[in-house]
C-alpha cells in the first residue's frame, strides 16, 4: 500500500531508507543464519556428536551431585527439626528410623531431578544445534536398536551389555560396543547349542 508523497513529512522521507536497510540485514542474517544450519547439518559427524552427548552426560552428571546434597541437607534441615515422641510410633515404625528414611528419600528424589535439570541447562546452551542433535539422536538409536541383542538369552554369567548404549562417548567405544553385542550374541549361540 503505497502512500502518497503529498501526505509524507520530510522526517518520514528520511527514516524509510533505514527501515528498509534494517529489514534488508534482518532478512540477509535470517538467511545466513538458515545457512549456517545447514552447513552445520552437514558437519555434524558422528565424532563430533558423540562429544556432544559425551558432554550432556557430564553436564546430568555435574548436576546430579549438588541436587543429592541438597536433597540430604533439606531433608536432614526440615525432618531434623521435627518433635518427635518415641512411644507413638509413625505407620508402626519407630519416629528415628521413618524420619531418617524420609530425609533418605529426600536425597534419592535429589538424585531423580539433578540429571534433569542438567539436561534442561544443557538443552539452553546449545539451543542452536538442538535441531541437528535430535536428528542425530534418532539415527543413534536407530543404529543401537538395529545392533543391540536379544535380552531373553541373558543369563547370571552372560548379562546383556549396555542395552541401551547409555556409555557410549565416542567412535572407539562405539565400536567396542559393537563388539560386546556380538560377544555376547556368540555366547548366549553356543550356550543354546
Amino acid at each position: 500500500m503505497s502512500v502518497p508523497l503529498a501526505r509524507v513529512s520530510r522526517h518520514e522521507v528520511r527514516l524509510a531508507p533505514s527501515r528498509i536497510c534494517c529489514r534488508a540485514v534482518l532478512n540477509i542474517r535470517h538467511n545466513s543464519n538458515t545457512a549456517v544450519s545447514e552447513a552445520e547439518q552437514q558437519n555434524l559427524s558422528w565424532s563430533k556428536y558423540l562429544e556432544i552427548r559425551k558432554s550432556k552426560r557430564k553436564w546430568e552428571t555435574a548436576v546430579t551431585i549438588p541436587a543429592c546434597i541438597l536433597g540430604l541437607v533439606g531433608g536432614l534441615a526440615y525432618f531434623g527439626s521435627l518433635e518427635s515422641d518415641a512411644t507413638k510410633p509413625i505407620m508402626g515404625i519407630d519416629p528415628l528410623f521413618f524420619y531418617s528414611g524420609c530425609t533418605v528419600s529426600c536425597m534419592g528424589l535429589g538424585y531423580l531431578i539433578g540429571p534433569t535439570i542438567g539436561a534442561a541447562g544443557w538443552r539452553m546452551t546449545h539451543r542452536r544445534t538442538m535441531n541437528l542433535i535430535e536428528a542425530k539422536d534418532r539415527e543413534f538409536h536407530r543404529h543401537i536398536v538395529k545392533n543391540r541383542v536379544d535380552p531373553t538369552a541373558q543369563s547370571a554369567t552372560n548379562p546383556v551389555p549396555d542395552f541401551y548404549g547409555e556409555k557410549i562417548g565416542s567412535l572407539h567405544q562405539y565400536r567396542q560396543w559393537l563388539r560386546d553385542q556380538a560377544r555376547f550374541r556368540r555366547k548366549a549361540r553356543f550356550a543354546e547349542e
